[in-house]
């Protein structure tokens, strides 16, 4: 059986263009479409999709709002087409903390324009979507529960993380419970340019660690977290005793910029056993080898374990290299952070 799929936007171009690119794939068996969210809502009863393309803004019911209904009495895989402005950015933050499983960026007002632009994007990241695991969100979750740690008394540890899709909520679950003295953390998460900073800012009210986009020159230090900004890569650089960012351009690596892979070789190169490396989830291979390498330097590697993940393939991909020490349920990722912390300042 293959993937049906179920488009809902109210522009009529769009819906042509998101159903055209989806049923010229082998692997996607129906594809429906609706202008609307009571359209919408009759056909996921009746079609019964595997996964939904939804746009965030349309009329008598938004994106969001009909998106909290799917994942409370239907929960399917979600995937948001959004615009990249500041507003398209913060809405489809919203989308990812109500249980989308990922975003598709609309490049160009027109669709049509910028078909190429998405055709292979929105192509995998459904089929990524229909292996997603998906749960049900009745209730607002509750407040992490910060962490304390006591015994950190050195600036030379680090924390670098890598995540994709599934990524943002992961890490807002290991961030928050981080204390404001844990020693400073590095985070490569796919996103576009227009949505890291935003994301940074979120994670800023929520965090006792300070965190902010990178920029080059930023020093790492206790309480610090930076996130690479979106189609730049981020690596780690040292001067003497002090640990500091560069940000710049590139070609892509591992089919990613900012990529993981990127983040993870300098932090290898550079801090070696001082720092934890943690992959997260995320479809793909970024990051895999990348803490292959951190694993051979010494450094501690742990990797999200199936269960919790969105998506188990980055983290899967770098088990089955040898690169995770451990393998850490989400919700204990922070506490076995910092249990690696203290026992490495021992």
């Amino acid at each position: 059986m293959g993937l049906r799929v179920l488009v809902v936007d109210d522009s009529a171009t769009a819906r042509a263009v998101l159903t055209e690119i989806l049923r010229q794939d082998s692997d996607i068996e129906s594809v429906e479409a609706a202008p609307d969210a009571y359209v919408a809502r009759d056909k996921i009863v009746k079609f019964r999709p595997d996964v939904i393309c939804l746009d965030v803004e349309m009329p008598r019911m938004d994106g969001i709002t009909f998106l909290r209904k799917i994942m409370q009495y239907m929960p399917t895989p979600v995937i948001m087409v959004s615009s990249l402005t500041t507003q398209g950015a913060r809405t489809t933050l919203d989308a990812l903390e109500a249980g989308a499983v990922d975003f598709i960026p609309k490049m160009h007002s027109n669709l049509y324009e910028g078909r190429s632009a998405i055709e292979e994007e929105l192509l995998t990241k459904v089929k990524a979507a229909a292996k997603a695991k998906v749960r049900p969100k009745t209730t607002a979750p509750k407040p992490s529960e910060r962490l304390e740690y006591k015994s950190f008394t050195t600036t030379q540890k680090l924390i670098a993380i890598g995540s994709s899709t599934g990524g943002t909520e992961a890490l807002k679950e290991v961030l928050t419970k981080l204390p404001a003295n844990s020693p400073g953390v590095l985070v490569t998460q796919h996103m576009p340019a227009s949505f890291t900073g935003q994301f940074a800012n979120r994670l800023n009210e929520l965090c006792a660690m300070e965190v902010k986009e990178a920029q080059s020159g930023d020093t790492l230090g206790v309480g610090k977290v930076f996130i690479a900004p979106g189609d730049k890569h981020m690596v780690l650089r040292r001067s003497g005793a002090r640990y500091y960012v560069e940000v710049g351009d590139g070609q892509k690596v591992s089919g990613h910029r900012p990529s993981v892979d990127v983040l993870f070789n300098s932090v290898a190169k550079v801090a070696g056993d001082n720092a934890i490396g943690v992959i997260l989830t995320g479809m793909g291979s970024d990051g895999a080898r990348g803490l292959l390498k951190m694993h051979e330097t010494g450094a501690v590697t742990l990797g999200q374990d199936e269960a919790s993940c969105v998506v188990y393939g980055m983290p899967k991909v770098a088990y089955e290299l040898g690169a995770v020490d451990t393998q850490v349920p989400l919700e204990k990722m922070a506490s076995k952070i910092l249990s690696e912390l203290s026992r490495m300042t021992t």
